[in-house]
């Protein structure tokens, strides 16, 4: 029973987040999605240490495994929009290209920097150990 609980308060806190993220793009009236603010924002709380990974950890995974679920209602709402895909489909093609090409190279620099720090955080380390 203590596992469900933990688990359910981080599941809540995500929740939260994201609610947070929505009624920011709705107060501001911003054409930014509440779930990409969201993210933003947990980023924020994570890079700031006002929250650590492991508040959040269990929830996280648990819907990172589970992933792939949460995007049936996407492919079957996909199919309902044929007409605009064969007469746009090309804008949204080289829309889709870009923007994983822009993550992709977000993320390998975003990787090779944390690398970086944890070499150099390892020489600091094993030079004040000498």
């Amino acid at each position: 029973m203590k596992k469900a609980g933990k688990f359910l308060f981080q599941l809540i806190i995500l929740i939260v987040i994201y609610q947070v993220g929505n009624l920011t793009a709705k107060y501001l009236n911003i054409q930014i999605p509440g779930n990409v603010i969201g993210i933003v924002v947990l980023l924020l709380l994570l890079w700031t240490g006002l929250m650590k990974v492991e508040q959040i950890e269990w929830a996280a995974g648990w819907l990172l495994k589970h992933l792939g679920f949460f995007f049936i209602p996407i492919s079957v709402g996909l199919m309902t929009l044929g007409d605009i895909i064969k007469s746009r489909g090309w804008i949204l093609l080289v829309i889709l290209f870009i923007s994983a090409l822009i993550g992709i190279i977000a993320a390998g620099k975003t990787t090779q920097a944390v690398i970086s720090k944890n070499q150099k955080e390892k020489v600091n380390y094993h030079d004040h150990a000498l």
